[in-house]
């Protein structure tokens, strides 16, 4: 079973590490720009996700 709950952060966090707002936040999910998913109306974010978000943005520039 998989136990690593730290793996998985929420919109807080994820506003939190990326230093953004709620709003762009929100925007960055609904584009796909961060993989997510929702739970019920709660939405989950992969720490890999962010991770690779981060890449893909210094790669370009």
């Amino acid at each position: 079973m998989y136990n690593d709950s730290s793996s998985l952060v929420t919109i807080d966090e994820l506003c939190e590490i990326l230093m953004i707002g709620k709003n762009t936040a929100y925007s960055l999910l609904k584009s796909g720009a961060i993989k997510s998913f929702k739970i019920n109306r709660i939405w989950k974010i992969p720490r890999s996700s962010i991770d690779d978000y981060i890449t893909n943005k210094i790669k370009q520039n």
